[in-house]
């Protein structure tokens, strides 16, 4: 697509080099910094932001290496515990990270009940929660996100575990968070959600085509290469098509690929 300054969301890097934890819950296969190069070429983005995998726990050492050898054009998403020190969210800053990752499905290691706290020590460093949840369980915590005062990005079109309508309580909840002044959401992997699956993914393409109609402000992209767990693996130049196709206005695609990334992320 060649934009200038367009950014992928979400992706993982593995290296043998670095031990998993033992909360992980598979093994993945290896997924180097290097070999994503061949991925941001084929979509012709220049910025891309590495989302500590579950599977390395605590261990940030190989998204920090990753941001490092990616360059500039990258930033990072960090998993810490409860307990981290100013100083080491400050290293952390320094080296691009720009957000704590909660997984509140399996191989998470973070829990609710330390969201709040993390919010607040992060907000003065503009940094964002990132979420992985099922979105059906929204409403349950929705009081909570929205009274956040860090940014929140909700990953996938909200991964909802089960099918999901417009009139779905979960997605209702979804758009009242979106509508508040500190919610985002990737509009990425709807293998995550999908019965109907690929090409057209044609029960959750309308995720998108209303998310990016309603809050143009407020949705990213994303590859979520190299798409752990997933099989077919997804081409990632056509799940990029998928979801530009959605998209009405060539505004509005600027908007997710390059200008909401910039603000939320600190390009």
């Amino acid at each position: 697509m060649n934009i200038e300054g367009a950014c992928d969301c979400h992706i993982h890097v593995y290296e043998k080099a670095y031990p998993l934890a033992a909360s992980a819950t598979f093994t993945p296969p290896p997924a180097p910094a290097s070999a994503y190069r061949d991925v941001q070429r084929a979509l012709g983005f220049s910025r891309a932001i590495v989302v500590q995998p579950t599977g390395y726990g605590f261990d940030n050492r190989c998204t920090l290496a990753a941001i490092a050898q990616l360059g500039d054009g990258a930033r990072g998403i960090a998993v810490v515990p409860p307990d981290v020190g100013d100083d080491e969210l400050q290293r952390l800053h320094d080296a691009g990270i720009r957000g704590v990752r909660f997984m509140m499905l399996p191989g998470g290691v973070l829990p609710w009940d330390a969201l709040v706290d993390m919010s607040a020590r992060i907000a003065p460093l503009g940094w964002n929660v990132n979420l992985q949840l099922d979105g059906h369980t929204l409403p349950q915590h929705e009081a909570m996100l929205a009274r956040l005062p860090s940014k929140l990005v909700i990953d996938h079109l909200g991964k909802f575990l089960a099918p999901v309508t417009p009139e779905s309580p979960g997605f209702a909840s979804l758009c009242r968070l979106l509508d508040g002044p500190r919610c985002w959401i990737k509009l990425s992997a709807p293998y995550e959600s999908s019965r109907d699956g690929a090409p057209g993914f044609d029960d959750v393409s309308w995720l998108v085509r209303t998310i990016s109609t309603r809050f143009p402000e407020r949705g990213v992209w994303a590859s979520n290469w190299p798409h752990p767990n997933v099989k077919p693996v997804p081409d990632n130049t056509r799940m990029l098509d998928w979801a530009m196709r959605l998209v009405e206005t060539d505004e509005t695609r600027r908007r997710i690929l390059v200008d909401n990334p910039a603000a939320l992320y600190g390009f």
